[in-house]
């Protein structure tokens, strides 16, 4: 499920879908590229939907039923900042594959009458014959909801799948139900994963243009240039020490200068990118007007003759004459320049390549496709044998791997933690799905929770919580047919699967914050191993209420557990036996709700306290300072993958403090004349936070070695790096020699300072 955290509005008014309305507008209204304007008006549109539902009141922004008259597992079309247009996902106007099924079966092209079909004996077979080939596809959830209902008929649970289609039945003329047809199952995802299908490779490669600069470049080389040689060669005719025009044009030197100005006419009208040598100031300009005027017998004036000569002597002198060894060396190395085949070329060669092959599915070995071009393709094509497929086009392929996540990573097709996330579905869907002990059921909630990861999140207030998967109607209707394999001791099954992911993710990527998805796909593991293992998103600042969900606390004494009496406890000023009591405390009494929901007073208060006077009133940035302090007390997830989890990334923990710190420096160096550093300061305390729990985790003697040898790092950076981080890395020496700060933070008369990403008064960082 896509997260827009980061993207949220302030509130739920209309002032955000109206600022986003004008931003497409003006991109639909300015911008040269059609493609752009066209997803513009797209985007336009939609946003008219949101503010055309909120003015009429059927649109509930905030909520997990945002739209009037379906239910929270309806998948919705979201925009930017979770905001919903009121349109269903599954909604809209009938797709082909629906139209050929009606045919097939002799109804109405109505959803309802497909509906009521699948029912019936004819239906229900069709369907049957799907499960059991595995030839569907599941875009949106709702596609795999009569494949269940067919799944439970068949194996005799007829109350469940009466359920089913009684839950379903008053939506069956908006939504469809039906799976969509597919040439094969879907391959394994638990021994592999793709970034990309190998049609998403083909779209994009389809919309390479040529570039423009570079063509010209090449028409320049292959055409301009060699026909300015000409001319400078014909004027040189004329030539007497030097001079043209010296010598007077005689009837054969007229005649030749005719046939190269009709030759030119020619290029000029098939050769239209260069427009240089239309330029009559510049120096093909000059020849070729001085010629014109010559061979219709028109005498040059004085002026134009003197430009002519300056021409053809600064041409000489630049590149020597036409001829000359350091002329014909030049024009041979343009020559094989011009030549090499574009990348839009070579794109439309690697679309020959990918045609062959199955298009909805990843690559398992993209290694042959990436090969020089061959003899015989350089026969078809007429590009050169041999030609190189550059890095642009070898990415796009690259991209369709199919391999171990870890592979990915390693190959660098998954350069980001928000990368990971988007991959991680794949895997988590696989692995959930061994729970069912019927193979083409696995396959069918497989094929369900992909699609259920492509579900944007909403836009929600008052600590409501997305929809999950559990909620589905069709998924609830077969939760009985699962087994407790996730859940064994042997390693195998979903408790191994988030260690992988966890250790994964920990290890490629240190000095970067779990995206939302990510950690919501733990989330998913962890209740089916039941680990009791709190995973926390991080909060968006612009609607943060001031209020926190148990999970919080929990995941605060699950730190506690593994970080009493450390240097991240120390350095941080964190009392984690004060929060275990509190923990305590709430467990035993009834939590208290607030706005409908049950929350952790104690730990929202913790975090306001902590965060000083700058939570006392309301802003991004104080509600920033809140935030950050609830993820200084949970470690954001770090704990709770190590306590509970049992990751233990290799090579270990001081080999993450050091690279940590690297990303600290590398983001630390962004500061530097930065019109709007702010978002980089909090990137850059999350990064130094990682680095402070790897150092807590190392043995005092490897801990002290890290520290003394940040210094070094800091050396390979502009020097304003150091420094910036200077009062940072002093704060580090002190409290890891045992020393701490005072009240505000700080020690050594400001010398040496905690580090944190928030501020509301200015940061000393920048």
């Amino acid at each position: 499920m896509n997260d827009n955290a980061e993207q949220q509005p302030l509130t739920a008014a209309p002032s955000y879908p109206e600022a986003q309305l004008a931003k497409a507008f003006m991109t639909a209204l300015t911008q040269g590229d059609a493609d752009t304007r066209r997803r513009a008006e797209v985007r336009g549109q939609r946003w008219r939907e949101v503010l055309a539902g909120m003015a009429a009141g059927r649109l509930s922004v905030g909520s997990r039923t945002p739209v009037e008259g379906l239910p929270p597992w309806v998948t919705l079309e979201v925009v930017r900042g979770g905001f919903a247009t009121g349109t269903a996902s599954a909604g809209g106007p009938l797709q082909a594959y629906e139209v050929e099924a009606a045919r097939s079966f002799g109804v109405p092209a109505e959803r309802r009458a497909l509906f009521a079909c699948c029912l019936t004996e004819p239906g229900l077979a069709w369907l049957w014959a799907r499960l059991d080939s595995g030839h569907y596809e599941i875009g949106v959830p709702e596609e795999a909801a009569l494949l269940t209902m067919a799944w439970l008929a068949r194996h005799g649970e007829m109350n469940a799948a009466l359920g089913l289609v009684a839950e379903l039945e008053p939506f069956a003329d908006r939504l469809r139900f039906l799976p969509r047809p597919a040439d094969g199952p879907a391959p394994d995802a638990i021994a592999a994963v793709h970034r990309y299908t190998v049609s998403e490779a083909v779209d994009t490669l389809t919309r390479r243009r040529p570039n423009a600069a570079i063509e010209t470049q090449r028409e320049a080389l292959a055409v301009w240039q060699p026909f300015g040689d000409e001319l400078l060669v014909h004027w040189l005719r004329t030539a007497q020490d030097g001079r043209v025009l010296q010598l007077a044009p005689d009837a054969d030197w007229l005649a030749h200068g005719e046939v190269l100005l009709g030759r030119y006419r020619l290029l000029a009208a098939e050769h239209t990118r260069c427009t240089k040598h239309r330029n009559p100031k510049k120096n093909l300009g000059i020849l070729r007007g001085a010629l014109e005027e010559t061979v219709a017998g028109r005498p040059l004036e004085m002026r134009r003759l003197g430009l002519l000569r300056h021409a053809v002597e600064s041409m000489v002198r630049r590149r020597g004459l036409p001829g000359s060894v350091a002329h014909t060396a030049l024009r041979r190395r343009q020559a094989e320049q011009a030549v090499l085949p574009s990348h839009h070329a070579l794109a439309q060669l690697m679309l020959r390549r990918l045609a062959v092959l199955p298009q909805e599915t990843g690559i398992t070995d993209v290694a042959p496709l990436l090969g020089a071009v061959t003899e015989e393709e350089s026969r078809e094509t007429g590009l050169p044998a041999g030609a190189v497929v550059p890095p642009t086009i070898r990415q796009v392929v690259e991209s369709t791997l199919s391999a171990p996540l870890g592979t990915l990573v390693e190959r660098g097709v998954v350069p980001s933690a928000e990368v990971l996330a988007e991959l991680v579905p794949q895997l988590v869907a696989a692995t959930t799905a061994q729970a069912y002990g019927d193979e083409t059921l696995r396959a069918l909630m497989a094929a369900n929770y992909r699609a259920f990861g492509n579900r944007r999140s909403l836009l929600l207030l008052n600590l409501e919580r997305q929809v999950r998967v559990e909620e589905l109607p069709w998924v609830r209707a077969v939760s009985g047919q699962r087994s407790a394999v996730l859940g064994k001791p042997d390693g195998e099954g979903a408790r191994a699967v988030l260690r992988q992911l966890g250790e994964l993710a920990v290890r490629a990527f240190p000095g970067t914050i779990l995206p939302n998805p990510l950690v919501r796909e733990f989330g998913v593991l962890e209740r089916q191993c039941d680990l009791s293992a709190p995973f926390v998103e991080e909060l968006a600042a612009d609607i943060f209420m001031g209020a926190f969900s148990p999970k919080f606390l929990t995941a605060a004494r699950v730190a506690g557990e593994l970080l009493d009496g450390t240097l991240y406890e120390r350095y941080y000023g964190i009392d984690y036996a004060a929060i275990r009591n509190l923990a305590i405390a709430e467990t035993g009494a009834a939590l208290i709700r607030s706005h409908g929901a049950r929350t952790s007073p104690g730990f929202a208060r913790l975090c306001a306290e902590r965060a000083g006077a700058a939570s006392r009133s309301w802003s991004v940035a104080a509600n920033g300072t809140v935030i950050e302090q609830a993820q200084i007390l949970t470690t954001h997830n770090l704990a709770t993958l190590v306590h509970r989890v049992g990751i233990a990334p290799r090579p270990g923990w001081p080999d993450l403090a050091r690279r940590c710190f690297v990303t600290v420096c590398r983001l630390a160096s962004r500061v530097h004349r930065n019109p709007r550093p702010l978002g980089t300061i909090k990137d850059t305390a999350y990064a130094w936070r990682q680095m402070v729990f790897h150092l807590s985790l190392c043995p005092p003697e490897e801990q002290r070695r890290v520290i003394a040898g940040l210094d070094e790092e800091t050396a390979r950076h502009p020097a304003h790096v150091a420094t910036r981080l200077a009062p940072a890395l002093a704060g580090l020496a002190l409290v890891a020699e045992g020393g701490a700060f005072g009240g505000d933070g700080t020690a050594d008369d400001g010398r040496a300072r905690r580090f944190l990403g928030w501020s509301t008064d200015g940061h000393w960082i920048r």
